[in-house]
């Protein structure tokens, strides 16, 4: 379970080795981004960047090369100001904070999500992905 060992070092990482509540409130707030039937889960996430004009970004993200960066600005104006405020109210963090965090961790986890270069089909494979990193987060507590 080498991988999602490393995706929780990364969370830990980007709180600076916040409080373990904060760390799984962000990996509950990454997996509701990729997986929110409201919104399309990953599908409907990948339309929102493209048509923020971003969607080479989260294309490397789902590739299986090199992960483009996004800004925490990016981010935020892709997931739009009152989204991005009512994560950080959830986790009490501030806006600012929230989008650097999830522009380090969203990319990471969007490529662990894909390994083979393609978005799940369904929500089976995707749900499997997430449930095994939300185990991972379960143990830390």
């Amino acid at each position: 379970m080498g991988l999602f060992d490393s995706i929780a070092g990364q969370v830990a990482g980007a709180l600076g080795g916040g409080a373990p509540g904060q760390q799984g409130g962000l990996l509950e707030v990454v997996t509701g981004l990729i997986n929110n039937p409201q919104t399309g889960g990953l599908q409907g996430l990948i339309q929102t960047f493209e048509q923020k004009g971003l969607g080479n970004v989260i294309s490397s993200w789902v590739g299986t090369g090199q992960n483009l960066p996004i800004s925490a600005e990016q981010l935020q104006s892709v997931l739009g100001n009152e989204q991005v405020q009512a994560m950080a109210q959830k986790l009490g963090l501030s806006p600012q904070d929230i989008s650097s965090h999830l522009s380090q961790l969203l990319p990471q986890v969007v490529d662990k999500v894909t390994p083979d270069g393609t978005v799940p089909q369904g929500g089976d494979a995707l749900q499997s992905a997430i449930g095994m990193l939300g185990g991972l987060f379960g143990k830390q507590g």
